[in-house]
């Protein structure tokens, strides 16, 4: 497995393709600055090849009342625009904007490509809890290290009279090698990790596996945190026989700890700069400088000059010109 890794100087798909492209927030809050930047990004490198850009909203765990409407109207604030996801309502529902894909309304799919792995004996029940699989010591950091995994029917029996199971995947491999435009080939871990979770919600891990194929995004744009998760994601989507995207994990915006942004770091969601009396091209030009897009002399963008939307981004925006470290966000 690959600690710590940092982008290739020398990426082997430079230059960089094109690929239809998604962002898919989870409504449990304002989109930070950091949230703003990743959808930019993943906007541009869709955009800029012409190629179809989706939202989704990945609603099934840690919900709160109204945070999809406003992270929707934040995204189109800026200037960004998707197109209608296979599957999506043409109207606006309930407070859900059309042609973006909710994965409340998906359990059916994640259902069948369950049913799909376990036809194949590859799901098992695992009554673990996460202390004990913390404690366990046989395995890699992180890694699950298979106490479920060979019980009998009748030790399940037993557990299952103790508390629900979850469902994990029976993993055929420990790591998997996958393509990112970032870092190059990348290989990470696999482990059996969870598919449904011991309350029967479904694991982020398969979820966005199925519905990233479902509407057949090519690219996945996202911050380099989850690169680690990209080896787990990419495999299920070879079991599931399912096309495998490419990755391009991008640096994360931190405070000036070092850590990623959050509430205590002040205005730093869409809102609270407004109220605060920021406008947009105010904040878009910080998203341009921390990118940073290039001026018609070869300069690089300044902070301080205010951009009037997104698409102003995109018409200067090269991937690869980007920064590859961390935005620190200061106060600006």
């Amino acid at each position: 497995m690959t600690s710590s890794p940092t982008p290739s100087s020398n990426p082997s798909t430079q230059p960089f393709p094109n690929g239809t492209g998604r962002y898919a927030p989870s409504p449990s809050g304002d989109l930070h600055l950091g949230n703003l930047r990743t959808a930019i990004l993943a906007w541009a490198m869709a955009r800029r090849g012409g190629k179809p850009f989706y939202l989704r909203v990945e609603d099934l765990d840690r919900v709160r009342p109204g945070a999809a409407e406003r992270q929707i109207a934040d995204l189109a604030a800026l200037g960004l625009d998707w197109n209608a996801s296979p599957g999506a309502s043409s109207e606006t529902v309930n407070g859900r904007e059309a042609g973006v894909l909710y994965q409340s309304t998906r359990l059916a799919a994640y259902e069948q490509a369950v049913a799909q792995l376990r036809e194949a004996n590859l799901v098992y029940e695992c009554f673990c809890t996460r202390r004990e699989i913390q404690e366990a010591s046989s395995a890699p950091q992180g890694a699950y290290p298979g106490t479920c995994r060979e019980l009998t029917e009748a030790q399940r029996e037993e557990r299952r009279a103790q508390r629900p199971p979850a469902l994990r995947l029976r993993a055929e491999c420990t790591s998997y090698t996958v393509q990112d435009d970032f870092y190059g080939a990348y290989t990470g871990l696999v482990d059996d990790f969870v598919l449904v979770r011991n309350d029967g919600a479904y694991a982020y891990n398969l979820t966005s596996v199925v519905d990233d194929a479902f509407v057949g995004v090519e690219q996945i744009v996202r911050g380099d945190d989850l690169l680690p998760s990209a080896p787990r994601q990419s495999y299920l989507a070879q079991l599931l026989g399912l096309a495998q995207p490419r990755y391009a994990h991008v640096p994360l915006a931190l405070n000036t700890e070092g850590k990623r942004l959050a509430k205590r770091d002040g205005a730093v969601t869409l809102p609270q700069l407004r109220e605060a009396g920021v406008e947009i091209p105010t904040i878009l030009g910080w998203i341009a400088a921390s990118i940073p897009v290039y001026n018609a002399d070869g300069s690089a963008h300044s902070a301080d000059v205010p951009v009037p939307n997104a698409a102003a981004i995109l018409e200067r925006f090269d991937p690869a010109r980007m920064a590859t470290e961390p935005w620190v966000v200061r106060d600006l």
